[in-house]
């Protein structure tokens, strides 16, 4: 009796387990500490601050004292970082894609601040 109580509390927590996996893995990506953010880098007048602007338009304030962004200026990247205050830029955006669905803001892009702890040239030029 009691391997059969052991097993199923075994069971159970092997299931909640994995639903607390999946809830993890379906957190939208505005929402995500980490993040992976492509597009063209450029200076800002901050002298330790460059600002990345993807293909649609979106805008990043990006800092490192990892990674050496200077000698990317003008290329097209892929910066992974962590994401300024998450969960706050999780809701502005949120409240962005509400705006949107009621005919507000509809040009609005993503913006927010990261700091990069990995790049990848992605091309020596940027398109835009």
């Amino acid at each position: 009796m009691k391997v059969k109580v052991a097993t199923t509390v075994f069971g159970l927590l092997v299931i909640s387990a994995g639903l607390a996996v999946a809830q993890d893995d379906t957190t939208k990506t505005t929402h995500k500490n980490v993040r992976t953010v492509s597009g063209c880098l450029q200076k800002t007048d901050d002298a330790k601050e460059y600002k990345l602007t993807t293909t649609k338009g979106g805008t990043w304030e990006i800092k490192s004292d990892a990674v050496n962004l200077a000698e990317h200026v003008g290329h097209t990247v892929r910066i992974t970082g962590v994401v300024s205050n998450a969960a706050i830029h999780g809701a502005k955006e949120d409240a962005k894609d509400e705006a949107k669905e009621h005919g507000v803001g509809e040009n609005s892009t993503e913006h927010g601040h990261l700091t990069a702890t990995g790049l990848k040239m992605v091309s020596e030029s940027c398109s835009q």
